[in-house]
């Protein structure tokens, strides 16, 4: 038995034996290993298909869809900008603002000096009513009457003017230094400053002024020529001196310039001081 199988073994192994077809016994194995992957690839190629058909279907349903995610995402741009632009302005900026005054405690004493001021002030207005009632009662009493060829004189003084004036009987003409109202006091102002006594008294237009007047400026002159006028106006009619007096025409007005002083720029201004 130990012969028989050596020869096998010699028949099998010795140069004489048959090759041995390696290629004929690996595809067997191979192709029991590489058949399932075949049936695997076969099997995924078919159903890779409809997964690629169905992939491409929401695609085109995407693409479809596009134009109205974008009208969608449009709609919520246009509503938020005015949101931005409300964002901007000032929350009430449109209101007007309100001024709150801190609330302070006056003392007795301001409070008493308020009230006087008060009653200061409702006396003051209250007096300036009756002088207008006075100045309608005055304009419209009746001028006294003047005798033909009288003459009433009298002087007005005011800073370095003094003026000489004369009253008339006539019509209401002014001559001042032989020229008219209007010429020598060119300004509104200082021709009805020197007129303000004929107005209030009621004789503008009923007696003729003659005025001579010198030194001083052009609004002294007036002043003194207001001053002299109301004099002569008080020797015609004694009853207007009262009215006169109350507005001041008949008081002599003594403010004048301070004068200067040496080492003074003026009155009172000193130079300015230089240490160096």
């Amino acid at each position: 038995m130990a012969d028989d199988d050596k020869t096998l073994d010699e028949t099998t192994e010795g140069p004489d034996a048959p090759p041995v077809d390696e290629a004929s016994e690996v595809p067997a194995e191979a192709a029991e290993v590489e058949s399932p992957a075949e049936e695997q690839v076969v099997e995924q190629e078919p159903s890779e298909e409809p997964v690629a058909e169905e992939a491409a279907e929401p695609e085109a349903a995407e693409e479809v869809a596009e134009p109205e995610t974008a009208e969608e995402v449009a709609e919520p741009e246009t509503e938020e900008a005015p949101a931005e632009k409300k964002k901007d302005v000032i929350p009430g900026a449109d209101l007007e603002p309100i001024a709150v005054e801190p609330e302070t405690k006056l003392s007795t004493e301001e409070k008493a000096r308020l009230e006087a001021e008060e009653e200061e002030k409702a006396r003051r207005e209250a007096a300036l009513a009756g002088a207008d009632d006075s100045d309608t009662d005055a304009a419209s009493r009746a001028p006294a009457k003047m005798e033909s060829g009288s003459r009433f004189l009298a002087t007005g003084k005011r800073k370095c003017s003094i003026a000489r004036v004369t009253l008339l009987p006539g019509d209401g003409k002014i001559e001042v230094n032989k020229r008219s109202l209007e010429e020598f006091f060119p300004r509104p102002l200082h021709q009805t400053m020197a007129t303000q006594p004929l107005t209030v008294s009621g004789y503008e237009g009923n007696v003729d002024v003659r005025v001579r007047v010198h030194g001083g400026g052009i609004s002294g002159q007036a002043g003194a020529v207001r001053h002299g006028i109301a004099r002569a106006l008080t020797e015609i009619d004694a009853e207007l001196r009262g009215d006169l007096k109350r507005r001041g025409f008949l008081t002599r007005d003594a403010r004048v310039k301070e004068r200067r002083k040496a080492g003074f720029k003026k009155a009172r201004k000193k130079p300015q001081f230089s240490k160096r």
